[in-house]
């Protein structure tokens, strides 16, 4: 509790307060409990919790208290409020807890939930719905549909005082403000909850029904399999974004010159796919490709990457190999589906005068085609110590003059009408360069702005087009012709950029 911060030990200290007030009327004598299902809820929730801290299961069952809520809200259906209060008490005091402090968060949940259970058990009792759950003998039957009514509501109940607390233990423990620890909270859950809330109404159905208690497992137990093949969906998806991850940070770390290009291009990948109308699962796959089209980079020799100086033919060969390179070390991540193809392919040019394999036309990958334009478009908008980026609408431009040739149209299109449609923030346009130094500001005015300067003026790619040769998008293009250059100025081969750097 000590690394807990005050406001946020005095908020739980405040919530255990209520909560124990919402509890105690249970524990005075003559309180009519119906104890025996009070202990069977209890040890029932308790044994859902306790395999979370099981060494051998605890990596292999969900951990959220999400997967128990039917249950508590079955509780709060079938008890007074007080007493639905106590059944979450126990399971949330021992059960997983992921981060530290574990007893501050242990503390926190039971007093949570308590709360929330007591709130759901209020709402459901003032419209009546203990009445409408039936009992055992076919002269009490359910009332349905109106049983629906009360149950609906508790959910909903239970949604919004748990999102409250939620949002409210975010603002004193990590000191957000308010607006932002709540933002979203309540859209994401209240779908969830109101499924929770039929399935405790089927479970407390059953209950009161002549078949008894058991009979309400055959609710929680399918429950409890969904949500548990939902958390492993989750821990795989994290798993594949922890890999990605990884990758980006290493060509990051090695060339750190275009540090945030990857992520960008990711965004503007997906930007073109959502106006093609590509299928939902595929742009996810698009994102990656996006986001490691330049991992290859990490087989390029550092003193290639970083050499302050024009590049001999043979190193320019050797950065022409880093799609391959890229390829090879996705080859085995599976997950990454038609990612690898863009990866291999996102420098070949429409005309078929790009590398590696010259591919032209249709024959180039779907993916590969919107990366290329991704690419080439962050390498115009980002701004570079030799020069600022271009604005957005001269980038397009510069895109659309060399669809057909080097761009596939559809895709420039599709940028064009994404970009109308939801800009580009300037967060996507940062400098991505290490040293800032003052350099004229473009346009009238006067003055200087700040920019990055990292060892010497590179392209995208960590490299100077070498006279005669234009960069295509982020990377090197020794296929000639007209081709956007690496600095964005979309120069035909042999033209001096206004921007380059004379070493």
């Amino acid at each position: 509790m000590r690394a807990t911060p005050l406001a946020a030990r005095a908020h739980i200290l405040a919530a255990v307060v209520c909560a124990t007030l919402c509890v105690l009327p249970a524990l005075r004598p003559g309180a009519g409990i119906a104890w025996t299902t009070v202990g069977l809820l209890t040890a029932l929730y308790l044994a859902c919790e306790l395999p979370g801290r099981c060494r051998l299961l605890g990596s292999s069952v969900p951990i959220s208290a999400g997967s128990f809520f039917p249950l508590l809200l079955a509780a709060a259906f079938l008890l007074p409020p007080a007493a639905a209060a106590l059944v979450a008490i126990p399971g949330s005091l021992v059960g997983r807890v992921e981060h530290a402090p574990a007893t501050a968060r242990r503390i926190w949940r039971a007093a949570q939930l308590a709360l929330t259970v007591w709130a759901a058990s209020c709402v459901h009792g003032l419209l009546g719905g203990g009445a409408t759950l039936g009992g055992p003998g076919p002269e009490r039957l359910p009332d349905f549909p109106y049983a629906l009514l009360p149950a609906c509501a508790a959910a909903l109940a239970f949604s919004l005082v748990l999102t409250a607390l939620d949002g409210s233990i975010l603002a004193t423990a990590e000191r957000l403000p308010l607006r932002h620890a709540w933002s979203g909270l309540l859209p994401r859950s209240l779908g969830p909850h109101l499924v929770h809330g039929l399935a405790g109404l089927m479970m407390a159905v059953l209950w009161r029904s002549s078949y008894g208690p058991v009979s309400a497992l055959f609710v929680l137990l399918p429950m409890y399999i969904s949500c548990w093949i939902f958390s492993q969906y989750h821990r795989e998806h994290a798993a594949h974004r922890a890999t990605i991850r990884a990758l980006v940070q290493a060509v990051d770390i090695k060339d750190t010159y275009t540090r945030g290009h990857s992520e960008r291009v990711g965004r503007a990948s997906v930007l073109i796919a959502r106006e093609l109308g590509m299928a939902e699962d595929r742009l996810e796959v698009l994102r990656f490709a996006g986001i490691l089209h330049d991992v290859g980079k990490l087989c390029v020799p550092t003193r290639v990457l970083r050499k302050d100086g024009p590049l001999t033919p043979e190193e320019r060969r050797v950065i022409e190999l880093h799609p391959e390179y890229g390829h090879e070390i996705v080859r085995g991540i599976g997950f990454l589906g038609e990612a690898r193809a863009a990866i291999l392919h996102h420098h070949e040019r429409l005309d078929g005068s790009g590398y590696p394999y010259g591919l032209s036309g249709r024959e180039i990958p779907e993916f590969a085609r919107v990366v290329a334009v991704a690419d080439a478009f962050d390498a115009m908008t980002s701004t570079r110590s030799y020069r600022r980026g271009r604005p957005v609408p001269a980038a397009v431009e510069e895109l659309k003059r060399c669809a057909g040739t080097q761009f596939d149209p559809q895709m420039v299109r599709a940028l064009a009408r994404g970009l109308d449609r939801h800009g580009w923030s300037t967060a996507s346009t940062v400098v991505t360069a290490d040293e800032a130094v003052p350099v004229p500001r473009v346009g009238g005015g006067g003055g200087t702005g700040a920019v990055r300067r990292p060892v010497r003026p590179r392209s995208p790619d960590g490299l100077e087009p070498a006279p005669g040769r234009a960069a295509a998008g982020g990377g090197l293009d020794v296929a000639g012709g007209r081709a956007v250059a690496a600095d964005g100025s979309g120069l035909a081969p042999g033209a001096q950029s206004p921007v380059d750097r004379t070493r």
